[in-house]
C-alpha cells in the first residue's frame, strides 16, 4: 500500500521555493496567470514527489509575501513536515522568521532546510549562511535538522535533497483511515462535463466514490462522484493524501474556501471555542488586549473573532460581563481564552490555530483548541475544566466532557466529533471507564456515574420529604417526579428509576422501599369495617362510592384507604371503582384452576356460575384477569393463559 506524506514549503518571498519544487518534482506549482507574470506564488501550489518504493510526498508550495501569509496558513494546517527555504544570497529575512513561528505554533514536529541559489555565491559564503541558519533555528523543531545547499537552476544536490526528504518522510507516523473523514477545502472549481470539484488535504479518515458527504458549516449534503489523487483516478481516498473530489448535487457557489468536507452527522458547528493561547515573544506588538478583534486561522478557515483572555497567572475566568481582572496578555505569555465568532466554524478539540493582529496584519500567536462546545459555568469550574482539557489524560478529558453532558450524557458519535481521537482508541478508553465504574452506557448514551448518583440521591430525598408530608399516600406519581428532571430523555428516566435500589415502583406510583403508611387508630378501625363489608359481599362487591356510604366516610377518603389496602395486599384492585379481599381473589384463582383442569375454555356464563355472582360483576372480574394475562379472550370464550 502507498504511503502518503505532506510536505510544506516555508520561507521569504523570492527565495526560490517554487523553483525548488519544480526541480524536485518536474511540476511548476505556480498555476495562476498572475503568478506566472509576477514570478511569485500568490495562492497555494501543489506538486507530487513519488518514490519507487510507493512513498508519495505531496508538496504544498506556500506564498512568502507578508500580505499573502493567510494563504501560507491555509496550506500549513495539514502538513507533516516542513522544508524551510532560505536563499544563499539574502539569508534570513522577515517572512523566514514569521513562517518558522507559524510552524512552531502549529506544532510541526519535523523538517529540513534548503539553502537555495547556491550557484550565485561562493562556497565560503554558503558556510556563513549555514551558521546563520543554525543560530536562527536554535531551540526550535528545526534545531539539528539537515541543511542542504542546492541550486534549482543547475540541479546541484537536488537528488541529495530528494533522499533527505525521503528519509524524513519515512519517520512520519502513518495516518489512520479509521477516523472521521475531514478535508478542509482550499480550492473550488468546475470542469465541463464533471461539475463542481474541491481540493484539499485529507487530515483524517477515508472516503469512497458514491459516498454521501456533508459540507460544513452550512450542512449542505452532496455525493462523491469521483476522486483523484496525484493526478490519478482512485476509488478511495485516505488521510494524508492531496485529494480532488468531484461532487454531485452541489454548485460551485455553494462552497467556499475554509469549508470542511466530512462524513454526515458527525462534526458540529460552533460560534464559540475555548482554547489555550501563546503570544509570540517576537510579535511586533506590545501585547494582546482583552476583547481584541483578531484574524483566526485553522486549516483553510479564516474568520474574524473576538478573543476573551483568561489571565495566565491567576487563571481567573471572566466575570458575567466577559471582563477579566487582567486586560492584556504580554509578549511570550500564555493563557486560556475564548474565541467568539459571528459566523459558524467547524473544528475539533485538538486542532491547532493561529491568530493575527486585526490591523495591521501580523502573526502574533496561536495555540490548541481545547473545547468546541463550551458550557456555562462558574469561574472556578471553567478554570478547572480547561486545565483538564489542556493537560489531562484522554480518560480525564472524556470523563469531564461526559460529566458536562449531564443526565442525558453524550453519544459515541458526539464524542468522536468533538475530539481528534481515532474511534478504536476512543472506544477502548470509554470501555475502560465503564469497567472502572465511572461511566454507564444506557439507551445509546454514555452517562457519568456521578450524575446518575446525583439522580438517585435527589430522588430518595424527594420521596423522603413527600412521605413525611403525605403519610397516607402510597407514593409520588411518575409524572410528578418526571417534572423534577425537565429535559431528561423519557427512556433514560424510566431506566434510571428502575435501577435506584432504595425505591419501589408499582405501575405509576413510586415510593421508598422502607416506607409504610402509618394510620391512626380511627383509620385502622375504618380499614377493618371496609374489610368486613367486602368479606360479606364476596363476588358482588359494592362500588367505591357505595362502600364509602356504607362505612360513613367521604368518597375521597375511601379512595385513599382502598389504595393503601391494595398496596398492603389486603385488597385487590379490580378497577378504579371495584375492590375485593385478597382472600376472595385467591379463591377466584383456585376456582379457575379447578375448572380448567377439566376443560380448555370457559364461557362468561360458566365463570358467573363459578363465582355465584351476576354478569354485571363477572365481566369486570374477567377483564381484570385478561389484563393480568391470567386468561385470554378468544371470541366469546376464555382460555387459561398461564399456570395458576
Amino acid at each position: 500500500m502507498s504511503r502518503y506524506v505532506i510536505l510544506g514549503t516555508a520561507g521569504h518571498i523570492d527565495h526560490g521555493k517554487s523553483a525548488l519544487v519544480k526541480a524536485l518534482t518536474g511540476t511548476d506549482p505556480d498555476r495562476l496567470k498572475e503568478e506566472k507574470e509576477r514570478g511569485i506564488t500568490i495562492d497555494l501550489g501543489f506538486a507530487d514527489l513519488a518514490y519507487p518504493d510507493g512513498l508519495k510526498v505531496g508538496i504544498v508550495d506556500v506564498p512568502g509575501h507578508e500580505r499573502l501569509i493567510k494563504n501560507m496558513l491555509a496550506g500549513a494546517g495539514g502538513i507533516d513536515m516542513v522544508l524551510m527555504v532560505i536563499a544563499a544570497d539574502e539569508g534570513i529575512m522577515p517572512q523566514s522568521r514569521e513562517h518558522l513561528d507559524i510552524c512552531r505554533l502549529l506544532r510541526v514536529k519535523r523538517g529540513l532546510i534548503a539553502i537555495t541559489k547556491s550557484d550565485l555565491v561562493e562556497e565560503d559564503w554558503i558556510e556563513l549562511v549555514q551558521e546563520e541558519v543554525r543560530d536562527f533555528v536554535r531551540d526550535s523543531f528545526l534545531e539539528g535538522a539537515e541543511i542542504v545547499a542546492v541550486s534549482s537552476k543547475s540541479g546541484v544536490n537536488i537528488d541529495l535533497l530528494k533522499e533527505k526528504i525521503r528519509g524524513l518522510a519515512m519517520s512520519v507516523e502513518p495516518k489512520s483511515e479509521k477516523g472521521i473523514f475531514r478535508l478542509p477545502v482550499d480550492r473550488i472549481f468546475t470542469l465541463r462535463g464533471f461539475g463542481t470539484v474541491v481540493t484539499g488535504t485529507a487530515i483524517s479518515g477515508s472516503i469512497s466514490v458514491e459516498a454521501g458527504i456533508e459540507i460544513l458549516p452550512k450542512g449542505t449534503r452532496a455525493k462523491v462522484r469521483g476522486l483523484q489523487s496525484h493526478g490519478k483516478d482512485i476509488k478511495k481516498a485516505y488521510a494524508g493524501q492531496r485529494v480532488a473530489i468531484n461532487l454531485q448535487g452541489v454548485a460551485k457557489e455553494d462552497i467556499q474556501r475554509g469549508d470542511v468536507i466530512a462524513i454526515p452527522d458527525r462534526l458540529k458547528t460552533t460560534y464559540f471555542i475555548d482554547a489555550d493561547i501563546e503570544l509570540l515573544k517576537s510579535a511586533p506588538v506590545k501585547g494582546l488586549k482583552n476583547r481584541s478583534l483578531v484574524h483566526f486561522h485553522t486549516g483553510t478557515t479564516e474568520l474574524t473573532g473576538r478573543i476573551i483572555i483568561y489571565p495566565a497567572g491567576s487563571r481567573e475566568a471572566p466575570g458575567p460581563s466577559g471582563e477579566s481582572d487582567r486586560e492584556e496578555l504580554k509578549l511570550g505569555g500564555k493563557a486560556f481564552c475564548q474565541l467568539r465568532f459571528k459566523e459558524p466554524i467547524t473544528v475539533m478539540a485538538g486542532d491547532r490555530y493561529i491568530i493575527r493582529r486585526f490591523s495591521p496584519l501580523m502573526t502574533i500567536g496561536g495555540g490548541e483548541i481545547l473545547d468546541v462546545s463550551p458550557k456555562r459555568r462558574s469561574r472556578d469550574e471553567r478554570l478547572r475544566d480547561l486545565a483538564v482539557f489542556e493537560q489531562g489524560s484522554l480518560q480525564e478529558k472524556l470523563g469531564l466532557k461526559i460529566l458536562q453532558g449531564g443526565l442525558n450524557g453524550v453519544s459515541m458519535a458526539d464524542l468522536s466529533g468533538w475530539i481528534k481521537i481515532e474511534p478504536p482508541e476512543l472506544q477502548r478508553e470509554i470501555h475502560a471507564l465503564v469497567k472502572a465504574g465511572k461511566l454507564l452506557q444506557c439507551e445509546g448514551r454514555i452517562i457519568h456515574k456521578e450524575k446518575y448518583d446525583e439522580f438517585g440521591k435527589r430522588l430518595v430525598d424527594t420521596l423522603s420529604d413527600f412521605h413525611k408530608s403525605n403519610p397516607l399516600k402510597p407514593g409520588m406519581t411518575k409524572e410528578a417526579l418526571r417534572a423534577l428532571y425537565r429535559g431528561l430523555d423519557q427512556r433514560l428516566f424510566e431506566v434510571f428509576l428502575s435501577q435506584v435500589g432504595d425505591i419501589f415502583v408499582e405501575r405509576d406510583i413510586v415510593r421508598l422501599k422502607t416506607f409504610r403508611i402509618a394510620l391512626s387508630e380511627d383509620k385502622q378501625a375504618l380499614k377493618e369495617r371496609i374489610l368486613t363489608v367486602l368479606e360479606k359481599s364476596a363476588f358482588q362487591p359494592p362500588s367505591r362510592d357505595e362502600l364509602a356510604k356504607a362505612v360513613s366516610i367521604r368518597p375521597q377518603e375511601a379512595e385513599e384507604l382502598l389504595k393503601i389496602m391494595a398496596a398492603e395486599k389486603s385488597l385487590v384492585r379490580i378497577n378504579d371503582s371495584m375492590y375485593i379481599t385478597m382472600q376472595h381473589h385467591t379463591k377466584m384463582l383456585k376456582g379457575l384452576k379447578d375448572f380448567f383442569a377439566g376443560k380448555s375454555e370457559m364461557t362468561v356464563g360458566e365463570f358467573r356460575d363459578l363465582l355465584q355472582t351476576s354478569r354485571k360483576f363477572a365481566l369486570p372480574f374477567l377483564e381484570h384477569l385478561d389484563a393480568g394475562r391470567v386468561t385470554l379472550r378468544v371470541g366469546e370464550v376464555r382460555k387459561l393463559l398461564k399456570k395458576i
